[in-house]
């Protein structure tokens, strides 16, 4: 089949993967391999093209440009803190005055805020940070509880993988075993027939010293058959 890959090692099973050079010779294996085979299509051409502005507001359009163009951030202003009193020239307007106490109603109603922010904060602000810390607890137990069971996943793979090579190994070994000893046994009845010849031969050989006229008469006949 085009494209079929034979996979042929056994992790489990081969040995030599720690001798020196071994490493090197197969990152470069991987390495010649990658800029042999270099992707030449967009893997990614099928979906839309990612709008990476869709969350953004108006104010963190303005920073991100403030950044691009490399502008140094604006001072905070801490006017709105401020008291300041009408202006000078202004001192006998009521419309002046007006603003300046809406301005310091302000400021009173929102040091008012934080003072009852304070106020909650002392009263409920422990059992808020405990539940807090149970929630943080919970999704820890819950994150460590499907880390076991991936790490379990990971392990029964590695198992299986190890006994199905464990096993493959052992029939291969069989194999072997079985391949050296019929090797083996064929070159001794190789062996055994040479000599066997051989000694024919020599039968043969005695045969033709003692009795040449049978010798020829059996030679005649030997070339006939064939």
């Amino acid at each position: 089949m085009a494209g079929e890959v034979l996979v042929d090692a056994l992790p489990y099973i081969d040995l030599g993967y720690d001798d020196p050079g071994v490493r090197e010779a197969a990152i470069a294996m991987v390495e010649e391999e990658c800029r042999r085979y270099r992707p030449t299509k967009n893997y990614l051409e099928h979906l839309p093209s990612l709008n990476t502005t869709a969350f953004e507001t108006e104010l963190m359009s303005a920073e991100f440009e403030r950044i691009q163009n490399r502008l140094p951030m604006e001072p905070l202003s801490m006017k709105r803190y401020e008291l300041p009193p009408p202006p000078t020239g202004k001192m006998n307007e009521v419309t002046a005055w007006l603003e300046s106490v809406d301005n310091s109603m302000a400021q009173l109603e929102h040091q008012a805020v934080r003072a009852m922010n304070l106020e909650l904060m002392s009263e409920y602000g422990c059992e808020m940070w405990k539940s807090y810390l149970e929630t943080l607890v919970s999704m820890q137990a819950k994150c460590q509880t499907r880390l076991a069971e991936i790490k379990k996943e990971i392990q029964d793979v590695n198992w299986a993988r190890k006994t199905k090579q464990t096993q493959g190994g052992e029939k291969l070994r069989s194999l072997e075993a079985q391949w050296v000893m019929l090797v083996s046994k064929n070159y001794e009845i190789e062996q055994a027939c040479a000599k066997l010849e051989e000694r024919l031969y020599q039968k043969k050989l005695e045969l033709n010293a003692l009795h040449p006229a049978a010798s020829v008469r059996a030679n005649e006949e030997e070339r006939k058959d064939n």
